[in-house]
């Protein structure tokens, strides 16, 4: 527990220093962890060995995650583009390969660019909006009040499980509590800042922050129950891999930008 409390401290502290310096200070720390990420989605799946698959993949990636236009770099191609192109490339190794590198495994290696690119380009985009560092301490805290709001809740009422099969330590109470935690941190956000969050949409940014989080636990969860390990990494000790403890951030990010509530 001690080494946990410690790790958690120093990265926290670590992360939030460059999200508040924003720039290449905060970008260059989602991109390599981009990078960490996927290479631990790589290993989870086995395919360290397929190297060429591996490269392709990592290239797609930081495509993806790299805010070219926002630091005086131009996109030849658009970002439908590169997955397209990505996933043609996959599929012709397939065909060189004579299939020892089979469908099966570009499809899994081109969901991981898709999930962890999307995912850390949006925190990206949300720090280099307008207000960018209010609106991604926003949502950061909202995904962490949800988080020790589920916890905590959960602890201490938490009756009736949530999903047994694939996580089955939470429970139906501690969700609803994730849930109302997020919201009150957003109306928190609101009174502070009522000239950039009003009260609805406070409302709705907690809610669905909780609610979208909370699938991005899940999702990670079943993953790894699948696979059959405990953690996706060994980055942090006592917490896991990058994967392990982003696994909501990559979900919320690309959604809430999606539905359009960050901005006015």
């Amino acid at each position: 527990m001690k080494q946990r409390i410690v790790t958690g401290v120093i990265a926290g502290i670590v992360f939030i220093t460059l999200l508040v310096l924003g720039g290449y200070w905060y970008a260059g720390l989602i991109v390599l962890l981009s990078i960490i990420g996927f290479r631990e989605y790589m290993q989870m799946n086995g395919y360290t060995k397929y190297k060429l698959t591996a490269v392709v993949g990592l290239i797609s990636l930081l495509y993806l995650t790299v805010p070219w236009e926002a630091f005086g770099g131009s996109l030849p191609v658009s970002l439908t583009a590169i997955i397209w192109l990505t996933m043609f490339v996959l599929l012709f190794i397939t065909v060189a390969s004579k299939n020892t590198i089979t469908i099966d495994q570009v499809s899994v290696i081109l969901l991981g660019v898709i999930y962890i690119g999307f995912g850390f380009n949006y925190m990206i985009a949300s720090r280099l909006m307008e207000h960018g560092l209010f609106w991604s301490i926003v949502v950061f805290v909202c995904i962490w009040a949800s988080d020790s709001g589920a916890y905590f809740v959960g602890s201490k009422l938490g009756k009736h499980l949530l999903w047994p099969q694939i996580s089955p330590k939470k429970s139906i109470e501690g969700a609803v509590g994730g849930v109302v935690i997020s919201m009150i941190a957003a109306l928190g956000f609101a009174l502070y800042a009522p000239d950039l969050l009003g009260f609805g949409r406070a409302l709705v940014l907690g809610f669905v922050i909780a609610v979208v989080g909370q699938v991005g636990d899940l999702i990670q969860s079943a993953y790894k129950r699948v696979k059959g390990i405990k953690d996706t990494g060994t980055l942090l000790p006592g917490h896991g891999g990058v994967l392990d403890r982003m696994d909501s951030w990559l979900i919320v990010f690309p959604f809430i930008h999606w539905l359009g509530i960050l901005t006015h």
